[in-house]
């Protein structure tokens, strides 16, 4: 009996900024999405949108998207990869930047490996990476904590025990928040930390309202800066 042939499964980098251009889209990710049918994105809209404007002369309305997103029941990603195991290649794409990082296409990632799937990740922007490479930190030892507690007190506790962090072990701590929530994690920051801490805000990275600043807490206590519903990458060093 011939076996069955299993499809690679390609993770596909989007743009950070909905206002960022498509035409810095590598030749490989054009040619790659133009082999593929299926895909698993975070967000249907973002990513029928991102094919849209590479004007690759392909129609959308023939390729089937399924969503993959924070809130998808661990149990329903084998069915989502089926395409996969019958031999067709598949595309995975986050709302923004690489999938895999910060986004749940591990999840799709994972299934691949268990069942022998080749895995090929594409270049692309990663503002997680692009901030850190922007700060000026520790490159070499660095960690990412995703979200911190909404809860005051609780986020108050994370923040020390990351500047804890960045002194004791000389790591880079990156976070995020969600950008209507930025300001607020902001004056939290500045308010905890010790003066001589250093905090590196990466703000809008690649978009038209891009700010990459590393200063002091000392220092950033004089300087105003509006993140209010901007996607930002907060990150602390010693």
């Amino acid at each position: 009996m011939v076996k069955q042939k299993k499809g690679n499964l390609y993770l596909i980098p989007t743009p950070l900024s909905d206002n960022s251009s498509e035409s810095g889209t590598s030749a490989r990710i054009s040619e790659t999405i133009l082999r593929i049918q299926h895909f698993l994105v975070e967000n249907v809209r973002t990513s029928r949108r991102f094919i849209s404007n590479l004007k690759l002369n392909i129609s959308i309305e023939s390729l089937d998207f399924a969503l993959l997103d924070k809130d998808t029941p661990p149990e329903e990603i084998a069915l989502l990869c089926a395409p996969l195991l019958a031999g067709e290649d598949m595309g995975v794409m986050s709302e923004a930047g690489c999938p895999g990082i910060a986004d749940p296409g591990n999840l799709a990632v994972k299934f691949a490996h268990e069942h022998g799937i080749r895995v090929v990740p594409l270049v692309g922007p990663s503002s997680i990476t692009l901030a850190l490479m922007a700060s000026g930190f520790n490159g070499q030892s660095f960690v990412f904590h995703g979200y911190l507690p909404i809860e005051g007190q609780a986020r108050i506790q994370a923040i020390k025990a990351l500047e804890k962090d960045a002194q004791t072990k000389k790591q880079t701590q990156l976070f995020i928040e969600t950008p209507y929530r930025n300001n607020q994690l902001l004056t939290d920051i500045i308010k905890t930390c010790h003066p001589a801490t250093r905090l590196c805000i990466a703000r809008d990275i690649t978009g038209p309202e891009e700010l990459i600043k590393s200063h002091s807490i000392r220092e950033w206590t004089g300087i105003v800066v509006d993140l209010h519903k901007i996607p930002a990458v907060f990150l602390i060093y010693i």
